[in-house]
């Protein structure tokens, strides 16, 4: 009996062990992609109702990728400041990707006809992606609107080298004295590694 008793806690320990490592793996894979990572492509229908890919920029150095939207004031606050990325680091080999993740069923103010709209209104200079179906955040791991990831491209994939916030102001672009976008790219352009690789977000939430 005393065996048998020993038999059964050594099964229930395994089996508590076997789910919490489960636990721990559906963990990791919700938190999306780390610094060092490579970051998978994507095929997002922009507002020009074209399919872009982070493939068809084949001179491309790295990407600015940012899942932003239309409604969010922390976005809107950032649109210029985007569009200045764009402006000082296309033509350098980092383009801005911009991407919304949001569900326009759950915020309709995002929907793909309203990001036209937007995009049409601020002059967008970059592409505007709509993340139909919600796939491609998750892998990302973005959770704020906006939230950046700057890939380096390599011979091996894109490799994800910041994670962040744009700048450390969300208020006031002339305020802000750590720009973490800016000082990333410029980075990588010289070859150096990037000063600061993870910042917290500072955004709206994602509307699944």
């Amino acid at each position: 009996m005393r065996t048998l008793k020993i038999l059964v806690g050594v099964a229930f320990v395994i089996a508590i062990s076997a789910f919490a490592i489960d636990k721990v793996s559906v963990s990791e894979t919700d938190d999306g992609y780390a610094i060092g990572d490579f970051a998978t492509d994507f095929e997002l229908r922009n507002v020009d109702d074209t399919m872009v890919s982070l493939s068809d920029y084949k001179d491309a150095k790295g990407f600015i990728v940012i899942f932003t939207c239309n409604h969010c004031p922390y976005s809107v606050a950032y649109e210029d400041r985007i569009i200045e990325l764009d402006n000082m680091f296309k033509s350098k080999g980092y383009p801005v990707i911009a991407i919304n993740p949001n569900n326009p069923k759950a915020y309709p103010d995002d929907s793909f006809e309203n990001m036209k709209i937007r995009a049409k209104e601020k002059g967008f200079t970059f592409p505007y992606l709509f993340d139909d179906g919600q796939h491609i955040y998750p892998q990302y791991g973005a959770t704020k609107t906006p939230h950046v990831y700057v890939l380096e491209k390599t011979q091996n994939g894109n490799v994800v080298k910041y994670i962040g916030a744009i700048d450390n102001n969300y208020k006031d672009a002339s305020a802000a004295n750590k720009k973490y976008v800016q000082d990333a790219v410029h980075a990588l352009l010289k070859g150096e590694k990037v000063p600061v690789e993870i910042t917290k977000a500072i955004g709206c939430s994602i509307k699944a």
